[in-house]
């Protein structure tokens, strides 16, 4: 049911927000209705106090209900508002052109967004985003999940307090408990009063090997994380871990130490330590004061290599700049993987892999970078210099690249060009010196003539717009209107084949996702040394 007045039935419009709300139960559901994601009803009333918003009213002939939108070029900002107050939300976008449908708008959700599944890069910081899921077996199974990056890995604890550490210093986004640890009210009171994230629910079945807890936790990040991202989520090859490899430091330490979080102020040992400039050397960073080392041999080691960055002012200088420009590949091989990435994250891509040789050749034999030459020379024949933000924009692929695209283009061209010339032959027939041709969504091409000239509009033209100093007709001749149908369709064909080549050379991106992960872990290592440095001299 959806809240409002009247005796019904329910628009069409309605009727289809519904149905996708039903479907979601526990989301707040933004449904496109052109330049806006809309609620409606009671979801209308929570949107409208959590953001602020002015409540308005849709209305038809038997029915109203409450309504409250945000504008989809906000959509981020607000987005991110709304994840902090502990929304889940389920986007539902019109994923057809209006002027091609038969009826109502084909709408379909594309995206659920929890705290802990974010993979857009505008809503996530340079951290790692965990999510993670509880069990219990034979102790405490916990495992983490970073979908941004596919990282995933996990542990078996045996005692509470144990857990309570590991999830400390992991700081989870969003927790699964297994239905055990829900119902026990004293281990859930305690739990939200230490960490008061969003929790949410899923089928805790086995994955794996290993101790049964460990697989019940497995199984339900898993299952979680495709049922937000899709099925073809898959994540990197799990990872046990044993935290008495490295030195335990409980949870009170960490806070004694400020080590994440300040006690008082804003400085942590983290913040202070952090000179990294990329965003995958600051999660590195963040692992190694996460789980700090314990034998003395790779502590020396490690400090064998900020001492060379301390030494080699010239190299540590040029090394940072060049990190400084690269994006965060191993975000974006993950976006690659699961076909979200954007026409700018294939932009960023470029010329982040026009970096790497620059700095294979400053750091020398010992860094070893995967060969990336082949995909950075396609990028660099297939892509624009500026870059849409969305697919559906249009011109990101250059002239030159596909032949087909080409010839498309150069009919599309001959087309506009004869709709120039008739605006100059126009104008000499008719005398009217401010006769211009113009074009919009609504009318298609038009013919526009100033108020000073009213008078010399020939008779066979077809008033279909008046603005305040000027008036719109339609084209005088049948021709015009075949030609201008025959530009709608060469339109839709640009598009399309644009798509088709966009699509294809993303999927030859996706094959180098693990190369891309690779470079970033290589790299994230002297950028956490040269950071170290720079804080040192």
């Amino acid at each position: 049911m959806l809240k409002g007045e009247g005796p019904g039935p329910l628009p069409p419009l309605l009727q289809q927000y519904v149905e996708l709300r039903d479907r979601y139960p526990d989301y707040l559901l933004l449904f496109q209705v052109g330049d806006f994601y809309e609620c409606f009803g009671e979801d209308a009333e929570r949107l409208a106090r959590a953001l602020g918003l002015v409540l308005t009213h849709k209305s038809s002939k038997d029915f109203t209900t409450p309504m409250a939108g945000i504008p989809i070029r906000a959509f981020d900002a607000y987005a991110e508002r709304l994840l902090k107050m502990g929304f889940r939300l389920a986007v539902a976008d019109q994923v057809e052109p209006a002027e091609e449908a038969e009826g109502l708008v084909r709408r379909e959700v594309t995206q659920l967004l929890t705290p802990g599944t974010l993979v857009q890069e505008t809503l996530l910081s340079k951290e790692a985003n965990y999510l993670a899921a509880i069990a219990t077996g034979d102790g405490f199974g916990v495992a983490f999940l970073d979908v941004s990056t596919g990282e995933f890995k996990g542990t078996l604890l045996k005692s509470k307090s144990a857990l309570y550490d590991e999830l400390f210093r992991h700081r989870p986004a969003e927790v699964l408990l297994a239905p055990e640890l829900r119902e026990n009210r004293e281990f859930l009171e305690e739990f939200q009063k230490r960490f008061p994230v969003m929790l949410s629910e899923a089928p805790f079945e086995p994955l794996g090997e290993g101790p049964l807890a460990l697989r019940r936790a497995q199984g339900a990040l898993l299952w979680y994380a495709r049922w937000t991202q899709g099925e073809g989520f898959s994540p990197r090859p799990f990872r046990p871990y044993d935290p008495g490899a490295f030195m335990h430091l409980p949870e009170a330490t960490l806070r004694a130490l400020e080590i994440f979080e300040p006690i008082r102020g804003q400085d942590t040992l983290f913040g202070v330590l952090d000179e990294t400039r990329t965003a995958f050397g600051r999660r590195l960073l963040q692992s190694w004061l996460r789980h700090p080392l314990l034998e003395a041999g790779p502590l020396e080691a490690r400090l064998d290599r900020v001492e060379r960055f301390v030494r080699e002012g010239a190299l540590r200088e040029g090394v940072r700049r060049l990190l400084f420009r690269l994006a965060d590949l191993e975000r974006l091989a993950a976006r690659l993987e699961m076909g979200r990435a954007s026409p700018r994250d294939l932009g960023s891509l470029r010329r982040s892999l026009e970096i790497l040789p620059e700095l294979r050749a400053l750091l020398g034999e010992e860094v070893v970078l995967p060969d990336l030459g082949s995909l950075l020379e396609e990028l660099r024949a297939a892509l624009e210099e500026e870059l849409p933000l969305k697919l559906s924009e249009g011109g990101l692929i250059r002239q030159g690249y596909d032949p087909h695209l080409d010839a498309l283009r150069q009919a599309q061209r001959e087309g506009v060009a004869y709709f120039l010339e008739l605006e100059e032959r126009e104008k000499a027939r008719t005398g009217i010196p401010t006769l211009k041709v113009g074009y919009n969504a609504v009318f298609g091409y038009y013919l526009e003539v100033t108020r000073p000239y009213y008078e010399r509009v020939p008779s066979e033209y077809k008033a279909i717009q008046t603005l305040k100093d000027r008036q719109r007709y339609t084209l005088p001749e049948i021709k015009e209107r075949e030609r201008e149908r025959e530009l709608y369709r060469l339109e839709a064909l640009i598009k399309r084949r644009e798509e088709e080549v966009f699509l294809a050379l993303r999927e030859r991106a996706r094959k180098e996702a693990e190369a891309l992960r690779e470079a970033a872990r290589i790299l994230a290592e002297p950028d956490v040394y040269a950071a170290l440095a720079e804080l040192a001299v």
